[in-house]
This record gives C-alpha cells, structure tokens and sequence, in this order.
C-alpha cells in the first residue's frame, strides 16, 4: 500500500532537485528527514544505531552478516565461521551467510511451528558466528522461546540476526532489540509503504545493538543539535564500507520517513493490530470452509499457511492450480511452495490494509475452486483463462537461460 501523499511529498522540488554530491550545507533538509527517520527505526526496534544506507532488503541482509562477521574478525576470533539458519527461513539467509564466507548449518522446526531448541544446542558451539531468525517465522507463528534461543546464542558467543521480512506483524507491540537479537535489516518497501513492484526500488536500512555499532555502512547522519552531518569512513574506521554510491535510495527512504510521520506511534500499532486481525479472520474462515491449516494449534501472527495437499492426493490439484485459478478471479496469488517444508504450501499474507469484504471475496473465490476441482478439474489445471499470458514453463526457463535482448527479435 502506497499513499499518494508519500509520493507527493517525496516529490517536491527540493528534494527533486538535490544532487547527491550537494554539501551538507544544501541539504539541511533531506538530512534532517533522514536523521529523524534513523531514529524512528531505532525506536521501533530496539536497535541503538541505525545506517539507511543498504538499497534493498537483500543488500540489508548482506550487511548485517558482513558487521557480525567484522565483530568477530576485530576480536581475533577468526574461528568461528559458522551461522545457524533453521529450516523454514527466508531462501536468501542461506544464500547471504554463504556470500559472507560463512557454512550454513541447518536446524529442523517443530511440528507446532517453534525452532527445535534442543537441536539448537547441538550444533552451538565455539564455531558459531550467529543465527539468522525471523520472528514471526515464515511459517506464520512467533517463535515462543525467543529470550532462551538468544540466551543460548549469546552464551556460545555468537550473534542474533533479525530478517525484518515479517516486522508488520509486531510494529509497536514488541521490539527485536528486547528479544535480545545484535542486528537486524527492515524492508522498508513492505513495512514502510516504499513501491515494491517492479523490483524496486527498495530499502533495506540495519539496525545494531551497541556492539556492532563501529561497523554500520556508511555514509549515515549525525545531528550536533545544530547541525546535521554525514558520518563516513573517517568518522567510523571500522565500518564494512559503502554498499552503493551514495547514502541509499533516497526518494524511497523519503516515502517510508512520510508514511511513518503520517502513522506515527499509535498508527504503527494498529498495522500490527489489523494485519494480524486479517490474517486470523481468513484462517478461521478458510479452516471453517474446509481446508487445512499447516499449525490449526497456532494463532497466526500476519500471515499463516494451509496446506493443500489433501487436493493434490485426491483430486490431482496442486497448490499451483489453486494459485492460477485465483487469477482469473481477480486476486493475487499468495506465495506457492515456500516455506518448503509444508507440502502443497499456500502462504496467505492478507496484510492490514484489506477490509472484510476483500477478504470475504478471497474466500468465496477458494470456495468456487474446490468445488471446481471436485467437479470440473480441467478448468483449474488449465487456468488461467482470461490473461493474455498463461502458464509458462519454468522448468525450461530455469535450465535454458536466455537473458539476451536483440532489437527487431
């Protein structure tokens, strides 16, 4: 959801026109937005310091590992090279310890939705560099022994990252700094209303706890209660360096500073209230229709997953088949698949800005499907039927790479 006053203020001509190179002295203003909005993050959070630097929420994630591992390597404890990642997390933590240098040792996740502690312990060690949470996880539920997993990580001498894919879930209610978690990177384009389609642009800011202060990415802004100022690499020796040419992409961390004055604290807690509140509405309803709910003994946080494989054993329809149909009735698919350890996977995520009779509606739609899947199954495996593109072949796409342009082709 992205307000159209984000988007005209974002727009002014000041801020339009500034270059990126203007001194300090030319840009008061856009510094002072910046400022304010490092330190509305750092307030959400629990975090001490925050850089805005990182242009995306995977390039956030990078820089996270890269200040744990730079925490580590400033102590001389070169040895640990190990980050723990559980099983249901987000496809890219795996693939971002890996870019830092590090292995990846896996954990399972319980039948009810929580990380396997007990596995935990097993594989902590003087190895561990840290661990790679989301909380709430990708599963849908809030990981109930958060202050003991910290505990354990901390007492191993290792850190806690936060990816910040699901922060909606929790803004204004609980902080990842007070679960005990070093770093964390927030997606401003999903939590903060900055455009998401297209690819972008996005905005992945890190927040750290005192610790981890010295290696945040510069350039950040300081504030002398007079002036404000860029922090670079002269001002922070430590730091893991620049990840892009200039301080971040800064009409899209204008948006997200807009959209955060415009909710302001009490806001911030009804999007947590209202996405969770939508998320459990479509459970029951979806639950009440007929159809399985991965963790039926969890309440779900913002989003929740059900599982179709009941359709796929009996009927022959596939979550993918569920997902081109709703197509055709005018709704998004939700993500397929992911997280992989749920069969037939459909990941509802309504988020807070859905009323009731959207909701109602996406109900009503999976309703039809089954009973057409129970029916008349052709129309489902061969949906979509009214866009202009149908099904693609992924598997060929996937292995035959084509990623060249010729004009006139």
């Amino acid at each position: 959801y992205n307000p159209r006053a984000c988007n005209s203020l974002a727009m002014l001509p000041g801020m339009l026109a500034r270059h990126p190179h203007a001194p300090a002295t030319h840009s008061q203003g856009f510094m002072a937005c910046m400022y304010e909005l490092q330190e509305m993050l750092k307030d959400v959070t629990g975090m001490k310091s925050v850089s805005l630097v990182p242009a995306a929420g995977a390039q956030g994630e990078f820089a996270g590992v890269a200040m744990i591992r730079a925490y580590h390597d400033s102590r001389g404890d070169t040895a640990r090279r190990e980050i723990i990642v559980p099983d249901a997390a987000h496809g890219t933590n795996p693939a971002t310890a890996v870019m830092c240098g590090y292995t990846v040792r896996e954990i399972p996740t319980l039948d009810d939705g929580d990380v396997d502690v007990e596995a935990l312990k097993q594989v902590l060690g003087p190895q561990t560099a840290g661990i790679m949470l989301t909380n709430p996880s990708t599963v849908g539920v809030f990981e109930r022994r958060i202050t003991e997993i910290a505990r354990l990580v901390h007492e191993a001498g290792g850190l806690l990252y936060y990816d910040g894919a699901n922060l909606n879930a929790i803004l204004g209610k609980v902080r990842p700094g007070d679960m005990g978690f070093d770093v964390i990177h927030m997606n401003l384009h999903k939590t903060f209303s900055t455009p998401h389609g297209g690819g972008g642009p996005g905005a992945g800011p890190v927040g750290v706890s005192q610790r981890l202060i010295p290696f945040l990415p510069v350039p950040m802004v300081g504030f002398d209660g007079h002036d404000y100022f860029w922090l670079t690499e002269k001002e922070c020796p430590q730091t893991i360096g620049k990840l892009s040419a200039f301080a971040g992409n800064a009409g899209v961390l204008l948006r997200a500073y807009v959209y955060a004055r415009m909710l302001g604290r009490e806001g911030m807690v009804r999007v947590a209230e209202y996405a969770t509140l939508n998320a459990n509405y479509l459970a029951k309803r979806l639950a009440d229709a007929g159809f399985e709910l991965a963790y039926p003994r969890r309440r779900a946080t913002h989003e929740f997953i059900i599982t179709l494989k009941r359709q796929a054993k009996e009927l022959g329809i596939t979550a993918m088949d569920f997902a081109k149909r709703l197509l055709d009735h005018g709704y998004h698919a939700p993500t397929t698949y992911f997280p992989l350890l749920v069969p037939e996977c459909f990941l509802v995520e309504p988020t807070e800005t859905e009323a009731m009779d959207a909701l109602d509606g996406f109900v009503e739609a999976m309703k039809k499907i089954q009973s057409e899947a129970e029916n008349t199954p052709d129309v489902v495996k061969t949906a979509p039927h009214s866009l202009p593109v149908r099904r693609l072949d992924d598997v060929r796409a996937a292995r035959e790479l084509d990623l060249r342009w010729n004009q006139g082709s």
